[in-house]
Formats: C-alpha cells, sequence, structure tokens
C-alpha cells in the first residue's frame, strides 16, 4: 500500500509542474499580451525589449529603398490551427523567397490576424497576414499584408475551405495555391526593425508593411474569428526612438 502510495505521489509531482508552471500564453486572461513577460524567463523580451512589435505607423522618414522582389512558386501544403492563429506550411524545399537589400529570404510559413496587429494612423484593418521569412543566416524578415473587408478573396477561400475548428489539428492542403494574388499589385511598403508579435517575442527581425491593402468578404472574416473564438492581436507597442521608413 506504501508503495503504492509513493509511486503515485511521484506520478502527481511530475504533473504538477506541467499543469500549473506550464507557461501558456494566449489573448485573453492571465495570458495576454500584458502578462507575456512574467509568464517564463523565455518570454522576458515581451516586456523588457525595446524594439517590440506590432506598432502603430503614423509618420515615416523618405528613404531610398529597393523595391521589394517576391519570387513565389510554392503553395502551401499544411494549415495549423495552433490555437492562436492559422498557420500555413511550405514544403522543405521551397523556391518561395523574396529578396531585401539583394539578400534572398525564404519563405517559412504564413499566418493570420484579426483584427491587424501593425495600424496605420492608429487603425486597424480587418486582418493581416504575415508571411515569415528566414535567410541564410537565420535572420528573420517578414511581409505583411493588411486586409479590409470587402470583395471574396479567391485564394484565401483555399486555406478557408479546409480551415481546422480544432486547436492542434493539422490539415493537408492539396489545392494549389497562388501566394501572389495575397499580396498587391502595387508592393511599396513601409520598413522597421522589430520582433516577433508572439512569445518570445525576438527582436532583430525586419517588418516590410505592404501599404496596399487585399480584401476579403465579411463572411471569411467571420468564419476565421468564429473558428478563433478571440480576437488575436498584440497590442501596438511604443516606438523607443525607432524610425520608419517608406
Amino acid at each position: 500500500m506504501k508503495a503504492t502510495f509513493g509511486k503515485a505521489a511521484l506520478i502527481a509531482l511530475s504533473i504538477i509542474p506541467v499543469t500549473v508552471f506550464a507557461s501558456h500564453w494566449g489573448y485573453e486572461g492571465e495570458g495576454s499580451p500584458e502578462h507575456w513577460g512574467a509568464l517564463s524567463e523565455e518570454y522576458k523580451t515581451c516586456q523588457t525589449g525595446r524594439n517590440q512589435s506590432p506598432i502603430n505607423i503614423d509618420t515615416a522618414l523618405t528613404a531610398h529603398l529597393s523595391p521589394l522582389s517576391v519570387h513565389y512558386t510554392d503553395g502551401p501544403v499544411t494549415l495549423i490551427n495552433n490555437g492562436h492563429t492559422f498557420q500555413a506550411g511550405l514544403k522543405v524545399s521551397t523556391d518561395d523567397t523574396v529578396a531585401i537589400d539583394g539578400t534572398p529570404f525564404t519563405l517559412q510559413q504564413f499566418h493570420f490576424h484579426a483584427p491587424s496587429e501593425n495600424t496605420i494612423h492608429g487603425k486597424h484593418y480587418a486582418m493581416e497576414a504575415h508571411l515569415v521569412h528566414k535567410d541564410a543566416k537565420g535572420d528573420v524578415a517578414v511581409v505583411a499584408v493588411m486586409f479590409d473587408v470587402g470583395t471574396e478573396n479567391a485564394e484565401l477561400n483555399k486555406l478557408w475551405t479546409v480551415m481546422p475548428e480544432k486547436a492542434e489539428q493539422n490539415i493537408n492542403v492539396t489545392t494549389q495555391m497562388d501566394l501572389n494574388a495575397l499580396l498587391p499589385v502595387d508592393k511599396t511598403y513601409w520598413r522597421f526593425s522589430g520582433s516577433l508579435t508572439t512569445p518570445p517575442c525576438t527582436e532583430g527581425v525586419t517588418w516590410i508593411i505592404l501599404k496596399h491593402p487585399m480584401t476579403l468578404s465579411e463572411t471569411q472574416l467571420k468564419k476565421f474569428t468564429r473558428t478563433m473564438h478571440h480576437d488575436n492581436n498584440r497590442p501596438a507597442q511604443p516606438l523607443n526612438g525607432r524610425v520608419i521608413v517608406e
């Protein structure tokens, strides 16, 4: 009996740290953005970082920015509901890249936030897509696309029709999707240095915010927000002297 109790106690003790002290972040309650920095030592940058994202874009310095060179030929092969967003994954050998200052960055994944995380003159867009890229050194660049409510977006429908409704559900995407159709024809942009917008809020991320929004229908937006059950945007963070260029 004592041996049995001892094993049970050890099992219980081994479970407690996982269930009680797990660094569970989210967008509501005790795990909401204002608490991220206190949830884990790994997340401290969310609170102490000086170059955090998202931001509000109000004024920008005119600079001679190189045109954004986009080379997307592959569509996503997976779509996962990770409980925080819907994230589309590419095949490991994808040739999808953007060139920034002549350096190629390979697309890793893209996901969505509603309402938008970055704001323009204090305005939230209905949704924002983040296309996350890495270069050969591991540096990260995010291309952000804003969406207004308007005409239905045919390319989004290719994901929305297979949208996994349960958290941690992963779906294979078999319909070929043209990622170029998720981007505006006019690719003028704002650029700044920021961070990941979710824990661990790592800084040193190059942000490219495309100026011209795309559209999605009210029905498409409602399907996203209904499946997410909550807004999934981090509030705008202080600029702390950073310069936005255009």
